[in-house]
């Protein structure tokens, strides 16, 4: 089975969100959104936009390249 971009993205989301231990309700703040709309990005169902990957990586401190396969393949 093939990992698709949308499903790598919101699973290198949720394991930063992991190690920061960050919730899904924080997330929601951070993004405006309900929490059942950010389950639905952090399950790979809806893609996360540019715009709230940017807001995510700025709220965790982190580069938003790190949210991306070439990123953990350097």
């Amino acid at each position: 089975m093939t990992e698709s971009l949308t499903d790598w993205v919101a699973a290198e989301v949720r394991a930063e969100m992991a190690r920061q231990r960050v919730s899904h309700r924080q997330v929601a703040q951070w993004l405006g959104k309900s929490q059942p709309q950010i389950t639905r990005r952090l399950s790979g169902t809806i893609a996360f936009d540019t715009a709230e990957l940017e807001v995510l990586a700025q709220a965790l401190g982190v580069p938003v390249r790190q949210f991306f396969p070439a990123a953990s393949a350097a």
